[in-house]
């Protein structure tokens, strides 16, 4: 029986840590390209393409992800990413696309007769590549990602190229004459009757002028390039077609129809049922460029020819920056496991995801989000509708001379740097200028979540160009917050011979709280900062049709994820812990030898002349030896790459040694030893399944041991990781400091033998840091061991009683911390601070 559970739990092992058995990722090395292309709509343009491609670092053939930037970047703004991504075995390609860095051309907006015929033939050079995976049909595995104009392209090339196999656009447009010239009254398709978003269509196109037009005149050098004409200076890289259509459109705020049909051309809501791809949608809730709504009408197209389509609102956004980048990169991440490499394993990205407001951490102070999410994508209609009765008369507003003094929403491309908790920044309304309409204090709290929609009246004359809004509005003393900072845009227009008209206004798509006892208030407004409105003075008035503003919500984001059960993640982990118990239940634990047993099974630890070589031949660990002692904290020191890592991983059985051996209490260590029930360990960072509360993960971990609940001694570990009522809510919405006490709670369940800690203290504050000092050492005291690895040198110097320093694998020096400092200070001079020991002792070491 003991034989059948240790191959289980080795078995077990080697599948779920194959990640830890080498001591470092191999580099990855980018190949700069230049890739000729054939554009324009006759096929007559030649562009040269400055691309960069990383293979995969282990070689062999593996599917390549394009990797595109946004606007007003280049193929260098990819390269973290890139290599991030080649490290997780893809092919990248990334590259700069016409009229951006180093390629030449002139930018198109992402038109199927320009950038898209690029990007495809992009994809056939990749295709002629030894180490791209080709499919069944011979063509390459192709997932394309990126952001703003990088998340276009995807969509966009997707669409006109079916070798695409999977993609993800981030914070992108579904409609680019919609993004500009929105009007949150139209119904149908757009035209020509949108507002002109003046500020964000100045810096879009600001962007493209003020680039190196130089390089357009030499190839991508500045060197040689003869002066711009003024015609080049006006346009800079732009399309001369799209630099004149700007040019009259900014001039009066009005949109032509040619602009229109211009801008939808790039547009992916025109082509997106035809897209195969499997998308992952991932749009910013704080985002006045393109709103969650563009991400809604992609995946209603997408979803509509049978393609699968996820949705994520995450906390950023053009005007919220990205404090999430590795959440989402974990999602993309997941996303091409699956689709791209074809992984079922793979953790799967839920349908619709949002990211909520989680408070702080009472420890780290730092901001906790929350990732709820459904099986299904609601729409901007929610599940659900709460009707809020609003209460105002009619109203009259002005329009100003010139359209200023104007109110103030958010304030393009900065609005996040202004905005509080939630989203919620600096707005400003006029007076005179707004017609304000308020509910009475909610009796419970509202979780919006999606567009609310209210139908007004305007009376007056010709057309009204007005901007509605829905602010949170806690007391007198506090300012009103208004969601993400987002306006909805009206023009509506008052018939010939009427004096009225009706308009029902869809106000913006937000994911937000209303507190009880809070109050909700529409404002609608004539004037905006970012937006054109007319010169000519006029007068109207506002008036509610209905006092009903329907709230949409989403009840089932409030329930646990659908899809994959919690038991489903806790197999793995249960099967590998109750196969250990196999083994521990067959073998007691005890506190020391019984009569006639060697002295060697009161040691600990036993490390003798252990060797461990990287894949390059290169030494990781070199004939090293040590003992620990019952009752030391020993710290295990040495700088980056001396191999503290490799040799904790051999110490639990993760990895075989090529040489040498490790012993715990006189037994040798291999995968599924016995001897490993006695070691509790946190090597590596935490992991936990992360659906589930902090208890629930140490409750599940210690009943798949099947031992006694009693012998767990939960309030002594619980009490070390200081969660408090943060033990009731889902992993996932931990910080880094409250994972790492809970890694170290766990690690410590039953109270084991020997206890191995990797960096325990990262994450944790300076009280938090000085507790664990003394329980590290309260536990030691007890007749236990405790081996800790730290960076954190005064650390170690008050909490270890021992040392053992390490430096490119070999062992420097060893012993007690106390007769390393005083032989150091009495034979060398110096002073007695264990940091002046270890760089005296690394410093000169080959």
């Amino acid at each position: 029986m003991k034989r059948v559970a240790a191959l289980v739990v080795a078995l077990a092992l080697i599948g779920v840590t194959t990640w830890l058995v080498w001591p470092s990722d191999p580099e990855v090395r980018g190949q700069d390209q230049r890739i000729n292309v054939v554009d324009g709509p006759a096929d007559d343009q030649r562009v040269e393409l400055d691309a960069t491609f990383f293979p995969p670092p282990d070689g062999g053939r593996a599917p390549v992800v394009l990797l595109a930037h946004g606007f007003g970047g280049s193929k260098q703004s990819m390269r973290a990413q890139a290599i991030t991504l080649a490290q997780q075995g893809y092919a990248v390609l990334t590259w700069s696309a016409r009229g951006f860095g180093r390629s030449t051309g002139q930018i198109a907006l992402n038109s199927p007769d320009y950038e898209v015929k690029d990007v495809k033939q992009l994809i056939d050079w990749l295709a002629k590549r030894p180490e791209v995976q080709l499919d069944a049909a011979n063509d390459p595995r192709v997932g394309i990602a990126g952001g703003s104009y990088g998340g276009a392209i995807a969509l966009m090339t997707a669409a006109h190229d079916q070798r695409v196999d999977a993609i993800v656009p981030q914070i992108t447009w579904s409609d680019l004459s919609d993004a500009l010239f929105p009007n949150a009254a139209a119904s149908g398709a757009p035209g020509t009757s949108g507002v002109f978003k003046r500020m964000w269509a100045g810096i879009f196109f600001g962007q493209g002028v003020s680039l190196d037009t130089a390089s357009l005149l030499s190839g991508g050098q500045r060197d040689g390039a003869q002066p711009l004409t003024p015609e080049q200076a006006r346009c800079g890289r732009f399309l001369p077609a799209i630099c004149d259509i700007y040019q009259r459109v900014a001039t009066d705020g009005k949109a032509t129809q040619e602009a229109v049909d211009l801008l939808r051309k790039s547009s992916p809501i025109t082509v997106a049922g035809r897209i195969k791809a499997p998308t992952l949608l991932i749009q910013g809730q704080r985002d006045s460029l393109f709103p969650l709504s563009h991400a809604d009408a992609n995946a209603k197209a997408i979803a509509a020819a049978g393609t699968p389509v996820s949705l994520a609102w995450f906390d950023g956004g053009h005007d919220g920056g990205n404090g999430e980048a590795e959440w989402l990169t974990e999602q993309s991440s997941a996303w091409f496991a699956r689709y791209l490499k074809g992984d079922e394993s793979a953790q799967p990205v839920s349908a619709f995801t949002v990211t909520r407001d989680g408070g702080r951490d009472p420890g780290t102070r730092q901001r906790i989000r929350l990732h709820p999410e459904a099986a299904s994508y609601p729409g901007l209609a929610g599940t659900d509708t709460t009707t809020v009765e609003l209460t105002g008369a009619a109203q009259n507003v002005v329009n100003p001379p010139g359209g200023a003094p104007a109110s103030v929403s958010t304030v393009p491309g900065i609005g996040g740097l202004l905005a509080g908790q939630g989203g919620a920044g600096f707005s400003l309304d006029m007076p005179g200028q707004s017609a304000t309409f308020e509910s009475r204090p909610l009796t419970a709290s509202l979780q919006l979540t999606g567009s609310p929609s209210v139908k007004v009246r305007v009376s007056g004359k010709g057309e009204a160009t007005l901007f509605a809004k829905l602010y949170d509005v806690a007391d007198s003393v506090q300012p009103p917050a208004l969601p993400a900072g987002l306006v909805s845009p009206v023009r509506v227009t008052i018939p010939e011979g009427a004096t009225s008209a009706e308009a029902t206004i869809t106000l913006p798509a937000v994911d937000y709280r209303f507190a009880a006892g809070h109050r909700l208030r529409l404002v609608v407004t004539t004037t905006d900062m970012g937006f054109a409105t007319p010169a000519e003075p006029a007068t109207y008035q506002v008036s509610l049709v209905s006092p009903a503003l329907a709230v949409p919500t989403v009840r089932t984001l409030a329930a646990p994820p659908a899809g994959v059960a919690w038991w489903v993640w806790a197999m793995p982990l249960a099967a590998i812990v109750v196969a250990g118990v196999l083994i521990a239940t067959g073998r007691p634990r005890r506190a020391g030898p019984a009569a006639g047993e060697p002295a060697g099974e009161e040691v600990p630890l036993e490390i003798s002349g252990l060797t461990k070589a990287y894949r390059n031949g290169e030494l990781a660990v070199n004939d090293l030896s040590f003992r620990v002692e019952r009752g030391q904290v020993l710290g295990l020191l040495g700088p980056n790459g001396a191999g503290k890592t490799t040799t904790m991983r051999m110490m639990m059985g993760l990895i075989q040694p090529d040489g040498g051996e490790v012993r715990i209490f006189g037994d040798r260590v291999t995968p599924g030893a016995p001897a490993l029930s006695r070691l509790g360990s946190f090597v590596e960072g935490p992991g936990f399944l992360p659906h589930l509360s902090g208890l629930d993960n140490i409750e599940l971990y210690w009943a798949a041991t099947g031992r006694p609940k009693a012998d767990a001694r939960f309030e002594e570990a619980l009490e070390i990781a200081g969660l408090g009522k943060a033990l009731d809510r889902a992993v996932r919405t931990y910080s880094q400091g409250m994972r790492q006490r809970l890694a170290i709670a766990q690690a410590m369940l039953g109270l084991p033998d020997l206890l191995v800690l990797d960096e325990p203290t990262n994450g944790l504050d300076p009280p938090q840091i000085r507790e664990m000092r003394e329980v590290l050492k309260r536990y030691a005291r007890d007749g236990r061991t405790v081996i800790v690895s730290s960076h954190m040198l005064a650390e170690v110097e008050q909490t270890c009683s021992h040392v053992v320093v390490m430096h490119r694998g070999r062992l420097v020096s060893s012993g007690p911390v106390s007769s390393l400092l005083s032989s150091a200070a009495l034979g060398n001079g110096h002073g007695p601070r264990l940091e002046d020991v270890f760089l005296d002792l690394i410093g000169d070491k080959a």
